[in-house]
């Protein structure tokens, strides 16, 4: 069994900027282990989508109906990257493309139930993939876990 440590820390001097030191090496800590959490959890995905692809479904889940530019803004890319996503998950079953109820020039992008289908599954096992390394950890460590998950919410909440 694993047991967390934390990482090498630096010898804090007890200088002014010793804190800052430790601040911003703790945060340079937090954003690597966060990034390589979320490279893991973007692997495990439902059938034959693609990360970006299951990330457009989530995104076209929380947006509603959003339009192919909408849709390229939030997913932070450029609107020929978008389109290619919106075809394959169109030619898949998962999306439908709507006509604008107010500007028939403009495409809206809405998940199907084989949409729906597979954004759940890639949750479902994205949830599997982190519960079976909790279970393996002892109990001070899944309660330390639970500690830290609510401030891992705090930092995301204050924006």
């Amino acid at each position: 069994m694993t047991t967390l440590t934390p990482g090498p820390r630096p010898p804090s001097s007890g200088a002014p900027g010793a804190a800052v030191d430790s601040e911003t090496e703790l945060a340079a800590r937090l954003r690597l282990a966060v990034t390589r959490l979320a490279r893991r959890l973007r692997q495990q995905v439902a059938g034959p989508v693609t990360a970006s692809q299951v990330s457009a479904l989530a995104t076209v889940e929380r947006l509603g109906r959003p339009t192919l530019g909408e849709l390229a803004a939030s997913e932070g890319v450029r609107p020929p990257s978008v389109t290619r996503i919106v075809d394959g998950l169109e030619q898949a079953g998962m999306v439908v493309r709507l006509v604008d109820d107010d500007d028939r020039r403009v495409a809206r992008v809405a998940l199907t139930a084989e949409g729906r289908r597979v954004l759940q599954r890639s949750r479902s096992l994205r949830t599997a993939f982190l519960a079976r390394r909790v279970r393996r950890l002892p109990p001070a460590e899944r309660a330390a876990l639970a500690d830290l998950v609510c401030l891992l919410e705090k930092l995301v909440e204050q924006g």
